[in-house]
């Protein structure tokens, strides 16, 4: 479906790696910090932890809080091909350490993202890649532009734009 020149242009794009913790607590339970987020700047593992429930001001006697912990892109990418339950221990470890006032949940959830963010986008920036023209097949996304809200918005106008002649 793709030429030569458009799969050597999609595998030059990276990214980076890393893990996602998930810490699920019961209602009612105190998580003492005066933070909903905090970025994490002197840590080898932990780059930023947010108290979920009270970063989307969405705080409720029902519903128990979580802590959101996300690793570092270098940790991601040492930690790659380890086992999950190993990295979960290693950033409990580095969190404990951190805040050590956190109660002991009662659910966890590692999740690695093996592609998390773009680290070198598509040459010259396109915001898409038309693949096929009958049928259409377009690709787009921050792989096409830059890893944020801006880069994502830049990709989905150039995709309406490569979409417009076709309709």
């Amino acid at each position: 479906v793709i030429n030569e020149s458009q799969r050597q242009q999609l595998e030059s794009v990276s990214y980076s790696s890393r893990y996602a913790l998930g810490l699920f607590y019961e209602a009612g339970t105190g998580i003492a910090v005066p933070w909903a987020a905090r970025y994490v700047s002197d840590n080898p593992c932990i780059r930023f932890i947010s108290i979920d429930n009270k970063k989307r001001n969405i705080e409720s006697a029902e519903a128990g809080p979580s802590v959101v912990v996300h690793t570092t892109v270098s940790f991601g990418s040492e930690h790659l091909d380890s086992e999950p339950a190993e990295v979960q221990q290693l950033i409990l470890g580095h969190l404990q350490r951190i805040v050590p006032s956190l109660p002991e949940p009662s659910s966890i959830k590692c999740q690695r993202w093996r592609y998390s963010q773009v680290t070198r986008a598509m040459p010259d920036c396109p915001g898409q890649m038309i693949l096929h023209t009958q049928p259409l097949l377009i690709c787009g996304g921050d792989g096409f532009t830059r890893s944020n809200f801006d880069g994502c918005i830049e990709s989905a106008m150039s995709l309406a734009e490569a979409v417009k002649p076709h309709l």
